[in-house]
């Protein structure tokens, strides 16, 4: 389990260091979108944060390396961008992992239930 989270706590190092060879703009560009990105997905598994962050890298340093204007890679609505963009990580999303807890409460209170209750 410490090995696990060691690993994890490199590779975000390893995704920061990799966010300060961006050029000013696309490292403005990319903490607005990863702090939006961790208040509104809520991902709480950390490999899936540390994809999520990897695939943003790559993202932003392709376009810095073509020369793409931010405006190009995130469109016009930058939250539009960003939420499509949380939507491929849903693995790690709390809300989902809370939905499935919920699901799995009622479907237990329904077999608990033995229909003698009066309503």
């Amino acid at each position: 389990m410490a090995a696990r989270w060691i690993e994890q706590k490199r590779q975000y190092r390893q995704y920061k260091a990799r966010m300060e060879q961006l050029p000013a703009s696309y490292r403005t560009a990319v903490a607005g979108l990863e702090r939006y990105t961790n208040y509104l997905g809520g991902i709480g598994d950390g490999d899936s944060m540390l994809s999520m962050l990897d695939d943003l890298a790559d993202l932003f340093e392709q376009g810095a390396a073509n020369g793409t204007p931010i405006r190009e890679i995130v469109g016009e609505d930058p939250v539009e961008f960003a939420e499509a963009f949380l939507r491929n990580y849903p693995a790690g999303h709390w809300i989902i992992r809370e939905r499935d807890r919920l699901i799995r409460a009622v479907e237990q209170a329904e077999e608990q239930d033995t229909g003698t209750q009066e309503v």
